[in-house]
């Protein structure tokens, strides 16, 4: 399968990334497979690059997969941007974009309540995120190619 980062630069060698803002999944490096949504990824950069690689599966590591936006994927997120670290080596499934991330926050917070985020959280178009959180995970990942848009 085919799996798409968006970025600044052409990254042949994936590494985990660590920052200082919590991410949905916690750290790793990130990843698609909706080619469109790397492009968007990209496109917040002047020189914006969508690097494509080949993922494989491996069985023995640790994947959790999120199918849709349900409890356990929004107490999961909650959890990752909280700072709390989990032991899965690739996490798949959709993505908390700024706006939902705006009610993630007011959630933690006690501003919305969780019926009031999900009544809230409805996306305008299909996302997904493959966070490859360790170095064995990364393994399962080939370079192919990378494109330029700007």
């Amino acid at each position: 399968m085919k799996v798409y980062h968006g970025g600044y630069v052409a990254i042949e060698t994936p590494i985990i990334l660590k920052s200082k803002f919590p991410k949905d999944f916690g750290e790793g490096f990130y990843c698609t497979e909706l080619e469109q949504q790397a492009l968007r990824w990209a496109s917040r950069y002047n020189s914006a690059v969508v690097s494509t690689y080949e993922y494989t599966p491996n069985e023995n590591l640790k994947i959790l997969v999120f199918q849709k936006m349900t409890e356990e994927w929004l107490d999961f997120i909650v959890d990752c941007r909280s700072g709390v670290k989990h032991n899965f080596d690739i996490v798949i499934g959709a993505m908390a974009n700024d706006q939902i991330y705006n009610y993630i926050a007011d959630f933690i917070d006690g501003i919305l309540t969780r019926e009031q985020f999900w009544v809230l959280a409805k996306f305008k178009y299909p996302t997904h995120q493959i966070c490859f959180s360790n170095e064995n995970a990364l393994k399962t990942l080939q370079y192919i190619d990378n494109m330029k848009i700007k």
